[in-house]
């Protein structure tokens, strides 16, 4: 689930082991993630202490499956007015990926994009994940860039790489019954993120990526370290409301009125991106 002070990159080699700097850097992607796959416990990664204490990130969910965030079913793929790759035209202003993502899909996201220029929300209904991660951060750029918002309607699934377009959006919203999925990353010589130094560009693209979504440092590094916690062939699966213990987050209540408080149940949850 595209795209650094003293003190995260001194968290980050406390937990990870330090390789020649000549490691040679392999394709990096993730693998998609099935829904049948259940959640994986792991400890909090590589988040500073005080800031997974102070963010209360730890999990109350254990032993939850992937069918308990589906209550109402997965959500219905639309047909669209028109397809590119995964992704479908609503309408003038709507687009929804529906597919796992390749290394063609930032050119095909931009031949949209072309075509129709008022698209201005992608709804995230059915997200695998991606196979090809270098280019999913490309394509999360693309939409960030172009003000795009990302929605996860009710029943919507965001997995593995998708996570990274959901976080791509200016505004980020995520229905009641939505659900998301992460691990870590897998490059093909086998190495995961702790397999490389703290600093390496393998880890510091993905926490350059989510500063450049609107993470904090801190938010970075936790929820990066969070991810890393579930190995390649697992998944963690939480839902709209536990997205909002990773990344700021505004509440839009049902008359469309935007609070500084935490989620509730009967509202859209609503992620206003700092830019």
């Amino acid at each position: 689930m595209d795209m650094r002070s003293l003190a995260t990159l001194l968290a980050l080699a406390t937990l990870l082991p330090v390789l020649p700097a000549q490691a040679a850097e392999g394709r990096i992607s993730y693998e998609l993630v099935e829904t049948e796959t259940g959640l994986v416990e792991g400890d909090p990664g590589l988040a500073d202490p005080s800031y997974v204490e102070q963010a209360a990130i730890e999990s109350d969910r254990a032993g939850l499956s992937q069918a308990d965030f589906w209550q109402s079913g997965p959500a219905t793929i639309p047909r669209g007015i028109a397809a590119y790759g995964p992704f479908r035209v609503i309408d003038a202003t709507h687009a929804a990926l529906v597919d796992a993502t390749d290394s063609r899909s930032p050119a095909q996201f931009a031949a949209l994009l072309r075509d129709y220029p008022g698209i201005v929300q992608l709804e995230m209904i059915e997200c695998p994940g991606t196979e090809d991660d270098l280019a999913n951060l490309r394509l999360g750029r693309l939409i960030r860039a172009r003000g795009i918002a990302t929605h996860v309607p009710t029943g919507g699934s965001v997995r593995s790489g998708a996570v990274e377009l959901f976080l791509a959006g200016v505004r980020r919203y995520a229905d009641p019954g939505s659900e998301f999925a992460v691990h870590a990353w897998l490059d093909d010589t086998g190495r995961s993120p702790r397999d490389y130094a703290a600093n390496s560009p393998e880890n510091r693209r993905y926490l350059d990526y989510y500063r450049q979504m609107g993470m904090s440092e801190a938010e970075a590094s936790a929820f990066y370290g969070m991810t890393n916690a579930v190995p390649f062939e697992s998944a963690r699966w939480f839902d709209g409301a536990e997205m909002a213990r990773w990344v700021s987050l505004d509440r839009r209540d049902a008359c469309g009125s935007i609070r500084t408080a935490m989620p509730a149940s009967s509202c859209v949850l609503a992620v206003a991106a700092r830019r």
